[in-house]
């Protein structure tokens, strides 16, 4: 096969998730996703957060080294078509940033982690597209090494999304030490699960669903001990659940746990993950559960799939968001079309590649997010808005780029604002302020015409902008503006030029 046809055909997803590692890679055909290959590693991530929040050197290096190995069946894919994420441990650890940088490097492509919320969105994706078509709403759930999603839905539509802070690894951790299985045991991890699940429990309840789908390790394994027991010849059960967790009890520890159908690799987590799922099926009243193959990995491959056929679910988000906020889609526009005619005479020189491109239109099109606070320091509001809103289809990285942007769009300026991103970062960073810094400024009036530009001339710490002949002389305060404006870069080492 030839690299262009791969290119076209191929796509692959990633999950960096608290206890194991997933890889699919999948063909595309007619717009329709066949599974090629499947491959995992138990890499227990989550068991290598030490008491101050941050990753051990053994976890770090058992994860880089599956991502070598992951790395390795991805070789040649192009930039783009392998979309990799990592999930709670990764939204928990202190180090992460410096985790992300090597890991990147080990895989060969890029690593994004995603919110909670975006967690459970992306595994009803990939949940829904398993299940047979069928009419009214569904209830699916996930219950991953470090968080518990819940999903209400309807056909591919994801209605409502909880992402609660629990999951197999973590309660194993906390409640059942040592390996432990005794009652009292199962007693505290199920009052602690029942305390998180209290605040969405009526909400869950009241929703009139018709079937409840579980994805995932722990869902996968609990309904092969089911059906290894001969419990329920299909779904899985409160009774089923209760009688587990007899057995696990009777056994006294991990150690001398014999159940069918239950891996090796599973059974240190095991506990934890089951005590998850009885109080979700007591809180929420489930009465038995179907259990799905698809999962956020194929979930991955299905936005990823979107995104190529012009089905972004970003689009979908900025829009919402200009609507809510109500920013003014006019302006947002004008702003994006010049700072792209910037960035087209800039691409090369200042090697900005596509998600560069990305985050700069998406930043361009929120940049006024914050007038809906406040219009003093409206870039400061912004960017919190921005850092910390739920915008579905973005990542952690994204929108910690779009916060950034926005933040530096307009007024002073501060290297310490760059000072979290790697030295290479900074200096790609600071270039996509300075284009958006000069689309606002050009369009300042909020009008369509401005000054006319005949050459933008990119250097390495600069850029020139040479104006047609009397523009500036014919545009006082743009001149004013630009003059002001060289002053505010010069504090972080940028030389801003121009001339008529």
């Amino acid at each position: 096969m030839s690299s262009q046809q791969q290119t076209e055909q191929h796509l692959a997803a990633i999950d960096l998730g608290s206890n194991s590692f997933h890889m699919v890679v999948a063909r595309v055909e007619d717009g329709h996703i066949h599974i090629l290959d499947n491959l995992k590693e138990m890499v227990r991530l989550g068991a290598g957060l030490d008491k101050n929040g941050r990753l051990s050197e053994e976890a770090r290096d058992r994860a880089l080294l599956c991502l070598k190995r992951f790395g390795e069946r991805v070789t040649g894919f192009p930039q783009g078509s392998v979309a990799a994420v990592g999930t709670n441990t990764l939204r928990q650890a202190k180090n992460a940033r410096h985790f992300l940088q090597q890991a990147r490097e080990a895989l060969g492509h890029p690593i994004s982690v995603i919110a909670g919320k975006e967690e459970a969105r992306l595994v009803y994706l990939g949940v829904s597209h398993s299940l047979v078509d069928e009419d009214g709403k569904r209830f699916v759930m996930d219950i991953g090494g470090g968080s518990t999603e819940l999903i209400i839905g309807e056909n591919f539509e994801p209605l409502h999304l909880r992402s609660l802070e629990m999951g197999c690894v973590s309660v194993s951790r906390a409640f059942f030490k040592h390996d432990c299985l005794e009652k009292e045991n199962w007693t505290r991890a199920g009052i602690h699960a029942h305390l998180l699940l209290r605040p969405v429990r009526r909400r869950f309840q009241k929703v009139d669903y018709h079937s409840a789908t579980g994805a995932s390790g722990t869902i996968k394994a609990v309904g092969k001990v089911v059906h290894g027991l001969g419990l329920e010849s299909y779904d899985i059960t409160l009774d089923s659940l209760y009688k587990i967790r007899e057995k696990m009890i009777t056994a006294g520890h991990v150690n001398d746990l014999e159940l069918p159908g239950l891996k090796s690799d599973r059974k240190p987590v095991f506990a934890g993950g089951l005590a998850v799922l009885i109080a979700t099926f007591e809180a929420l009243k489930i009465d038995n559960m179907h259990v799905s193959e698809g999962a956020l990995r194929e979930g991955l491959l299905y936005e990823h799939l979107g995104r190529i056929q012009s089905e972004d679910t970003r689009l979908k988000t900025v829009s919402s968001v200009q609507h809510r906020f109500q920013i003014s889609e006019k302006h947002a526009r004008r702003v994006s079309k010049k700072a792209n005619q910037f960035m087209t005479a800039c691409e090369k020189d200042w090697d900005i590649r596509l998600e560069h491109q990305e985050i700069l239109h998406w930043a361009c099109s929120l940049h006024e997010i914050g007038l809906a606070v406040s219009l003093s320091g409206y870039q400061k509001h912004g960017a919190y808005l921005l850092a910390n809103a739920d915008l579905p289809g973005f990542s952690y990285e994204e929108q910690f780029w779009m916060s950034l942007l926005v933040r530096c769009h307009r007024k002073k300026i501060s290297d310490k604002l760059f000072a979290d991103l790697p030295y290479k970062e900074q200096k790609i960073a600071l270039r996509l302020v300075v284009l958006l810094r000069l689309a606002t400024l050009l369009h300042r009036s909020r009008k369509e015409e401005t000054a006319i530009i005949e050459k933008v001339i990119p250097g390495e710490h600069c850029l020139t902008l040479l104006f047609a002949k009397d523009e500036l002389t014919n545009h006082p305060l743009q001149l004013a503006s630009l003059e002001q404006e060289a002053k505010y870069l010069q504090k972080v080492d940028f030389d801003l030029r121009f001339s008529s």
